[in-house]
């Protein structure tokens, strides 16, 4: 029908199934927390709310309920990814090649230097300046080797980079 919005969503690319030995053992801590400490304690509250009556106007029983639903997404959600990941925990035979995992420090066109990591999509992190390999600046940078230029479309338009340091160890 013309004028009604659709509820159609394109599917979204898939991400990278690779993961970190660190990324893998917190989604593991993350799932451990809301399987046996967070839902055991939210399913007590909602039992105790139940027992207060009217449930259609008991915030505790209605908030205890939706918390549940968002435990078990999460939780059917990790359980999946865990199963789909490959943990990448040795370091590559090239030191001097950029792959996933690496620290990678990249110098612009105007000599100011930026370190990056290259992560996972479910370990992205841009206040630790971990980039997911599935980025643009990512993409252009795995394979690599050190002193490579290379070129990148970043939203502020074509960049010039150069790396100028390739770590597989916390700088």
């Amino acid at each position: 029908m013309i004028g009604q919005m659709s509820r159609y969503r394109p599917p979204q690319p898939r991400s990278s199934a690779y993961i970190t030995a660190d990324g893998a053992e917190r989604l593991r801590t993350e799932l451990h927390q809301l399987w046996k400490v967070e839902r055991p304690q939210v399913t007590a509250a909602v039992h105790e709310a139940a027992k207060n009556g009217d449930r259609s106007e008991n915030g505790d029983y209605i908030y205890g309920k939706r918390r549940m639903r968002e435990i078990d997404s999460r939780v059917r959600y990790l359980s999946k990814r865990l199963e789909s990941l490959t943990v990448v925990d040795r370091i590559p035979d090239q030191t001097d090649k950029v792959f996933f995992g690496a620290w990678v420090t990249l110098e612009d066109e105007d000599g100011n230097e930026k370190c990056y990591r290259i992560v996972g999509p479910d370990e992205l992190d841009p206040a630790k300046n971990w980039i997911s390999m599935d980025s643009p600046l990512a993409r252009a940078a795995i394979g690599k080797l050190l002193d490579d230029e290379f070129e990148f479309q970043s939203p502020q338009g074509l960049q010039r980079l150069c790396i100028t340091k390739i770590a597989y160890q916390a700088n």
